[in-house]
């Protein structure tokens, strides 16, 4: 490799993109493309990026079997920072490989971040655990230590094991200073501010205050009974009912424990989960009928008592019962969730990370629009959508994935 290939790849290295496009920016060498499109991707012009890497993994010969794994790594990142969640996980399975079986250990350890970082996006908590089970950063570049750390805490985040992710981003900053790459640090800095904002709202008695990441761990960690609005449970302690497939059930549950120790009264149960405007003999027949599913699907935590003016939950082992809810409620919260990481998305990729049809999503995301939440730029399948990060809040527990005892 001569001097200023080698040159420009330590550039690249150490963020000085610029640096790198005066040593090979007029080269159409195969090493020079693929310093290139690293470069062009540093600058954010992805569609350009992927070309020059494209052009490069061909122009390698087949003996050069490290260089193209190395090109199809970087095409890899590229598509997840772009949101492409689409691109072929296969492919950086192989070039991992091969760079395993080459002795490219650096780039190899980097291929496994990438292919961790698209689980915890897509909300595979467990798999993404286990792909960094026996991973040992200690050897790595600063710059790889930094990623690596974030990833575990990102996945203690999503865990809601605060002092994990504390400490994760204590060690990420380190690395990231070390690195002396400012997008490293920023990105560093914009992760520990989550821990510090407002991600959920605590409903009490009447009253509601702000949680953070750390309160909302102690929460469920606490002996209250708790109805959970971020993942439509309800739960106290080890022992969750999941009631995500049953909004019904959940609304009645929600409006009473909103209530406790009070009651609801039936004309308001039947307003909250219906969405009935006028109460008639068939609201109360079938709202008896929920009750009574209700009463059977919460047996293990609580009761759900008749009153002389409707009906009032009845905790078995608690003596609290709180209302968990998102900060900040809206009808397409989780698409809202994913937009607000202030990265540009496509409907297909927003489709895969939630798990839904990608046309639930598009009619969420002209929804949005039409509300002026959103913003697109491109056309048919070169369109993305964006939008501002939610101010104030953070979006964890909008976004998919288990919490503790899931």
């Amino acid at each position: 490799m001569d001097s200023l290939i080698t040159a420009a790849a330590r550039a690249l290295a150490a963020g000085d993109v610029l640096g790198a496009l005066k040593r090979v920016g007029v080269r159409d060498d195969p090493p020079a493309l693929a310093l290139r499109g690293i470069a062009m991707a540093q600058l954010g012009d992805f569609e350009r990026a992927k070309v020059l890497l494209r052009r490069a993994a061909r122009a390698f010969s087949p003996r050069e079997a490290v260089a193209r794994a190395r090109c199809v790594v970087a095409e890899a990142e590229i598509a997840l920072v772009s949101r492409d969640l689409g691109w072929p996980a296969k492919a950086l399975d192989s070039a991992r490989a091969t760079l395993e079986a080459h002795g490219d250990r650096i780039n190899a350890s980097h291929a496994r971040l990438l292919e961790v970082r698209r689980l915890l996006l897509i909300g595979h908590l467990d798999e993404a655990e286990q792909a960094l089970a026996g991973f040992d950063p200690a050897s790595l570049p600063p710059a790889l230590r930094a990623n690596h750390e974030l990833v575990v805490a990102g996945i203690a985040l999503r865990r809601l094991r605060t002092k994990m992710a504390r400490a994760a981003l204590a060690r990420a900053g380190r690395a990231g200073r070390d690195a002396n790459i400012p997008a490293l640090t920023a990105e560093v800095e914009s992760a520990s501010q989550v821990l510090d904002t407002p991600a959920a709202r605590l409903i009490a008695r009447g009253d509601e205050r702000l949680l953070l990441l750390e309160d909302v761990e102690t929460l469920l960690a606490s002996k209250a009974l708790v109805v959970d609005a971020c993942r439509h449970a309800v739960r106290n302690g080890d022992t969750v009912v999941s009631l995500a497939r049953r909004p019904v059930l959940f609304a009645l549950a929600r409006a009473l424990g909103e209530a406790w120790p009070a009651d609801v009264s039936r004309g308001t149960l039947i307003t909250q989960a219906f969405r009935a405007r006028h109460v008639d003999e068939s609201h109360r027949a079938r709202l008896r009928v929920e009750i009574g599913r209700l009463r059977a699907a919460l047996r293990p935590l609580a009761g759900v008592s008749a009153t002389s003016q409707g009906f009032a939950l009845v905790p078995r082992r608690s003596r609290e019962v709180v209302v968990l809810a998102r900060p900040v409620e809206e009808e397409h919260a989780a698409v809202l969730a994913f937009l607000a990481d202030g990265e540009s998305w496509s409907s297909s990729a927003l489709a895969l990370a939630l798990a839904a049809s990608q046309r639930t999503v598009q009619r969420a995301l002209d929804a949005l629009a039409a509300a002026g939440k959103v913003q697109f730029y491109g056309r048919g399948r070169a369109r993305r959508w964006l939008t501002r990060p939610l101010p104030g809040f953070t979006t964890t527990l909008l976004l998919p994935g288990p919490l503790p005892s899931d």
